[in-house]
């Protein structure tokens, strides 16, 4: 894998990358306190009728998601902090071309060039059938 070390601003990823991190531990936290207070059987024990039943699923279904996209961030965090340590942080994983800093930028997670990025969603992206 391409070692990029001298065009790469480490510092400046890992800074940005601790700071979502931390940002993310307190979502987490948050959301973890939230569903505690609004826990499903006490949604669930107020609802008088199957449609308020559903909403009561949707909410811990809802929270839920949350809960395991911010998750999944973390760990893509820590992926990007172990390519940072190790030196290919910003080279893509399928091609070891250099990932663009603009794109570095937006998204300090991207282990993969636009176009290798592209190619694996058309991939492994489920689509949709076509609407009638």
């Amino acid at each position: 894998m391409a070692h990029l070390s001298a065009s790469i601003d480490y510092p400046h990823f890992r800074d940005k990358l601790r700071a979502r991190l931390g940002a993310l531990r307190a979502e987490i936290h948050e959301a973890l306190l939230r569903s505690d207070m609004e826990t499903y059987g006490a949604l669930a024990g107020q609802v008088h009728d199957t449609e308020e039943e559903s909403v009561a699923d949707l909410l811990a279904d809802v929270s839920l998601a949350e809960i395991a996209r911010e998750v999944q961030e973390v760990r893509d965090i820590d992926a990007a902090m172990r390519r940072i340590a190790d030196h290919t942080y910003g080279s893509c994983i399928d091609c070891s071309d250099p990932i663009d800093s603009a794109r570095l930028d937006v998204y300090p997670t991207a282990e993969r060039c636009f176009s290798c990025q592209r190619a694996y969603e058309l991939k492994y992206t489920p689509t949709r059938p076509p609407k009638l």
